[in-house]
Formats: structure tokens, sequence, C-alpha cells
């Protein structure tokens, strides 16, 4: 009797907490995101806690922008920004020179990171694996915005269109790069029948000053990268026009998502919102490095439908985001 007494108080705890996790699950939606965090409202961006616990307000903010270039180049870029940041927040903000995706990713995943502009390819992988909730994004004038991907070769190469590439070298910059690697992969295989390895020889250059660079030097025969980088190193008189010839150009590509990390307390997420879309570009140090590829503000985006292609990009080349 004793025996079926306690086999019953088991069954009983046992449905309990079945039924409990049943509920907290439903509860809890994650879609592609990480077990840590929860999409209540569907919107595939982590949610920020409903625990004040859960929720930071850090005395000092780290903000990052993606790694496309050199890091000094974009530290002084985005000074009088983060000035006006700190105004606008009350804190102390530093920008925090990463030098590849992937730390960039880890270091929002590990807390290290409160602000962040993550580029075309990452943001996928930053939204579910690092809790990044972006919602702005650099724009022209007249409010259109993004960029091209484009294969660039040098003048002379014996290069003249994209099939001419089968059997020699393509560079690209990244793994987690949109218009670096994604987005060529997928064009490439798709239009082309063009594998990596199979096809033509695939080398990474880390980075899209990099892979320019090294096609305006000759160093690489042929290399996918985002336009908007070129066009601003051409400005900056760090390459001239007449080095790289282009050979495919893609559709329009959303450029760098800005957010921030999704557990920083609400009040505080709604100052730096409001610092983005307040800013007055004008005679700053972000206008003199930006209008170099035409943009001028930052607009509001809605990271389930403007990223939308860019998630069929990854579906095609069969990326899973894993958070491991």
């Amino acid at each position: 009797m004793h025996i079926k007494k306690l086999f019953s108080t088991a069954a009983v705890l046992a449905a309990f907490a079945l039924g409990s996790s049943a509920a907290w699950a439903q509860d809890c939606p994650h879609g592609d995101l990480d077990s840590r965090f929860c999409d209540r409202d569907g919107d595939l961006i982590a949610d920020t806690p409903t625990d004040p616990a859960e929720q930071i307000d850090p005395d000092t903010l780290i903000f990052a922008y993606t790694p496309v270039e050199d890091p000094a180049v974009y530290k002084e870029a985005w000074s009088d920004f983060l000035t006006y940041l700190e105004e606008k927040t009350g804190k102390k903000v530093i920008f925090f020179p990463v030098q590849s995706n992937a730390a960039q990713i880890e270091a929002m995943r590990s807390g290290r990171l409160h602000i962040a502009g993550f580029n075309t390819g990452s943001n996928p992988l930053a939204v579910n694996c690092a809790g990044f909730s972006p919602f702005t994004i650099m724009a022209k004038e007249d409010g259109s915005f993004g960029y091209e991907m484009e294969i660039l070769t040098y003048p002379g190469s014996g290069i003249e269109k994209v099939e001419d590439i089968r059997g020699k070298q393509l560079a690209f910059t990244s793994p987690t790069s949109n218009s670096g690697f994604k987005a060529p992969s997928a064009i490439l295989k798709a239009d082309f029948d063009m594998i990596p390895d199979r096809d033509f020889e695939a080398v990474f250059s880390g980075k899209h000053d990099n892979s320019i660079l090294g096609v305006a030097n000759h160093d690489y025969l042929a290399a996918s990268i985002a336009n908007s980088v070129r066009d601003r190193m051409i400005k900056r008189g760090v390459i001239t026009a007449d080095q790289t010839v282009s050979i495919y150009k893609s559709q329009t590509f959303p450029t760098t998502g800005f957010g921030v990390a999704y557990n920083l307390k609400p009040e505080l997420q709604d100052k730096i919102r409001d610092a983005f879309f307040s800013f007055d570009w004008d005679g700053t140090s972000l206008q003199e490095e930006f209008s170099k590829s035409g943009e001028a503000q930052f607009i509001p985006m809605n990271y389930k439908e403007f990223w939308a292609v860019i998630r069929k990009i990854d579906a095609a080349n069969g990326v899973s985001y894993s958070c491991q």
C-alpha cells in the first residue's frame, strides 16, 4: 500500500512537472532563436525579459560597428554620434574595435556588447544566437537604402564575365558575410552552376577592404564585395575607380542593421532608439564618412520583413543558425 501511494505521488508530481514544462514552452516560443530567448510576439527577435531582475542597465555602454574595414577608420567616423549617444543616455559610451564578425557576435552573446551595427549576413546569426534586437538602418536622403553585391576583377585580368572564373580563383570575405560569401555562393550555384572547390578555388580575405585592395593590387583575380564599401574607399582615395572592373551586380540588399542587446532596460532601449532617430547628421564625422556611399539618415526597419531575402539566401545555402 505504501508502495502504491509512493508511485501515485510520483506520478502526480511528474504530471505536474510535465504540465508546467509544456505551459512554459507554450508561453515562451523560440522559433529559430536560441533556447535562452522567447519570441511571444512573433517578430523573430528575442523579447526583452519581463522580469526587471533579468534586465541590465550598465553604467558604460559598449558600441561596435561591423568589421568591414580597418576599425580605426570607423572609431573616428562614429565619434560624433557616440558623443550624442552619451548625452541622450547619460552614460559613458565606448567604441569597441572588433576584428571579425564572429568576435562581434560572441561579444554580444556574452554580455560584453550593448549596441551594435551587424553586417547584412551576420544579422540573422546575431539575432538568433546573441539576442541582438535590430531596429534601424542607414538610408539615403530620399529614404532609399541598401547596397549590391558585385564581383570585381581588374583590367587585363582575362576575366570578362562570371563564367571566366571557372578554374581560377575567387576571393570571398568571411562565411558570415552576405555579399562577401552567402549571396555570391547562392547566385553562382543557381545561375551559373558554379560551386566552390569544384569549379573554382575559393579563398577568404577576412574583410571587404582586403578583398577590394587585393583585386586592385592584382593579388586576387576576382572577389565578391559590397559595393558601398568600394564606393567609400574610392572617395577616400584608398583606390581609384579604374583599378577594378565589375562583372556582376546583384539585386539590392539591406545594409548594416543597428540595434541593441535584447535585455537592456526598456527605458534605456528607448533612449538609444531616440538617439539614432534624432541625430542630426549635418557637419558630423558620421556624415563625412557615410555620405561617401550616399547615406544621410537612420530610418526604422523591421527585421522580419527587411531580412526575409537574407534568410532565403541562407536557406538556399543550407545555412543553419547553430548557437553552439
